[in-house]
């Protein structure tokens, strides 16, 4: 199939795209993609789609009606035939497609139609520019704005930018070339930033055995407002994080650093090494899968690790990332769904807020299981395998030929990498509180169930010369009375606490104790009375508490032994320092 991309005015944000095609049947079925890999939620880009039309080879209208939301048969015999449309590009995200009158920014998946026998054709993309433009795309870039994909699946996994300020860096880790395209301003110098991205991208490398394609971009959006997200691909990555101005500062620029450990991982874990249910992807439907704590979850712990074994982050800096993974995941709702359930529940609300307390994140519930595993291996192993073991198994039996992998694949690369179901250190066994363990009861409790992550890390902590101490918010109207605000509403309630069964959410709260809510001053009171605004109706709420009772949302932050043995800091620096043995 081929594809034409022009515009007539960017201020309008319209795209006229023209898709050809050789028609083999009477009356064509075509498609739009209703979601996009990276982001396991129906999207329905075909709201985005206006003024279809489509023709035959001679310029005759054809009969065109929708089927579905997201098709359309066209009334036709067999032959060439040109569907002409505008597409709607004004949502700027990693996954998404923009135009303005500084730049064409392209996620195909949002607006290439297909039909089933085109899903495996060569694919053609010419783009009618300004001739200053450049493009930055994975693509094989045939002649002046001209690019081909081998496939339709090809084609919707490599976005591209284009414009006339678009910045590029360039560094190379043993035969592989890695490009960091900046649409933006990006306060760093290049040297900076191939010093960094180099540091982690070699790391990534070395661990796994190498890189899966012989050139990488990095596609960067730096906005001026706030913003952060990243969408992986086949061979590059978009990122948008802003404001832009902040990343001359330390914290935002590990954002950006984080985000983009995080994608480059994902070359190997989920871009090719794939749960099998999306193998090949379906653009119409849901394709669930139960092993998002694999896909996202230990692509999340190794994003930030990476850092840190490079030696990108130091320890401070790592240790605040998995503290702040500890207040992420443990904000509520693991008591009630296991991380592989929450898998199935991505294509129902698993990148919104929800219900209160209703679900889990594969990021970060993954991410903390991920941390159990390894930390089990590495002390079953004395630090001759861990979880990275596991990946380069699963790679080579599932990832470098692209056959996917099911649950019970994974299970059994994890099994194979520690060597036998029944765990033998005594470490190990403690944290589970048992004395007969099989290395069943991990995904029995960490993936299937819903055991509390943090008991188990803290029973393992000490060996790697660490604790997880566990703190309260200074804030009293927390840490006593169980409800967090935000600019005065009511933003969550803990379970059992005393507003659990007074407050509820979006109370906005006028006053404490007869005084305006800016002005309250909370110390050491065991009862409040609150003056609520709910909804419009003004009422009065009293909360009580005792000194005795418990406080509400704990913090969890992990912190080095100031004394720790000699085996103790050596698991330390073989976690932190990097010495999995390469394969």
């Amino acid at each position: 199939m081929d594809y034409y991309f022009s515009f007539q005015n960017p201020n309008t944000h319209l795209i006229t795209i023209k898709a050809t095609f050789q028609a083999s049947e009477v009356d064509t079925q075509i498609y739009l993609p209703n979601w996009r890999p990276g982001r396991y939620q129906i999207q329905n880009f075909a709201k985005r789609i206006k003024n279809i039309s489509a023709f035959s080879q001679e310029g005759k209208q054809l009969g065109i009606a929708k089927t579905s939301k997201s098709s359309w048969r066209i009334a036709n015999q067999p032959g060439q035939i040109t569907i002409v449309y505008e597409y709607y590009a004004f949502d700027m995200d990693a996954g998404n497609t923009w135009l303005d009158e500084e730049q064409l920014y392209i996620n195909f998946v949002n607006c290439c139609i297909y039909t089933e026998s085109s899903l495996t054709n060569k694919c053609r993309i010419n783009f009618d520019l300004p001739d200053n433009y450049e493009i930055a795309c994975g693509l094989e870039h045939t002649q002046a704005h001209e690019y081909t994909a081998p496939d339709y699946y090809r084609l919707v996994d490599s976005p591209m930018f284009a414009s006339d300020s678009l910045r590029k860096i360039t560094y190379a880790v043993n035969s592989y070339k890695f490009n960091l395209w900046i649409q933006g301003e990006l306060p760093r110098t290049d040297e900076e930033l191939i010093h960094d991205f180099k540091r982690f991208t070699t790391l990534q490398v070395d661990l796994m055995g190498g890189f899966p394609c012989p050139e990488y971009h990095f596609l960067f959006q730096c906005l001026p407002y706030k913003h952060y997200h990243g969408v992986e691909h086949w061979n590059s990555t978009v990122i948008t994080i802003g404001p832009s101005s902040e990343l001359s500062e330390r914290d935002k620029y590990k954002d950006f650093l984080g985000v983009s450990s995080h994608e480059l991982f994902h070359t190997w874990n989920v871009i090719r090494l794939r749960p099998k249910e999306m193998t090949p992807y379906d653009f119409q439907n849901e394709n669930y899968h139960k092993t998002g704590f694999v896909t996202e979850g230990v692509t999340t712990y190794y994003g930030d690790f990476f850092l840190a074994q490079s030696g990108v982050f130091n320890t401070d800096e790592y240790f605040n990332e998995l503290n702040i993974i500890f207040q992420k995941h443990f904000a509520g709702g693991w008591e009630n769904m296991s991380v592989a359930e929450s898998s199935y529940d991505l294509w129902l609300d698993g990148y919104e807020a929800g219900i209160p307390d209703r679900k889990v994140s594969i990021y970060t519930a993954g991410a903390l299981a991920a941390w159990v595993l390894d930390w089990m291996i590495r002390l079953q192993w004395r630090n001759k395998r861990s979880l990275i073991d596991v990946m380069r198994l699963m790679w080579t039996r599932h990832g470098a030929n692209q056959s996917g992998y099911t649950y019970e694949d994974y299970q059994l690369a994890v099994e194979e990498t520690f060597g036998n179901m029944e765990v033998n250190n005594p470490v190990v066994k403690l944290a589970y509180e048992n004395e007969t363990l099989s290395f069943g009861h991990y995904f029995d409790h960490q993936i299937n169930g819903k055991a509390k992550h943090i008991d188990i890390l803290k029973r393992l902590a000490p060996s790697f010369g660490l604790n997880i101490d566990q703190e309260y918010p200074e804030s009293h109207e927390e840490r006593v009375f169980g409800f967090k605000l935000i600019e005065g509403i009511v933003v969550q309630i803990a379970n059992g606490s005393p507003a659990y069964k007074q407050l509820s959410l979006k109370d906005k709260i006028v006053s404490i104790n007869g005084r305006p809510i800016g002005e309250a001053n909370l110390v050491d009171e065991t009862s409040l009375s609150l003056e609520i605004n709910r909804f419009g109706r003004p009422i009065t709420v009293r909360l009580a508490t005792k000194a005795s009772d418990q406080y509400y949302f704990p913090i969890e932050k992990i912190k080095i032994n100031e004394q720790p043995s000699l085996v103790e800091r050596e698991n330390l620096l073989a976690w932190l320092g990097g010495l999995s043995q390469k394969p």
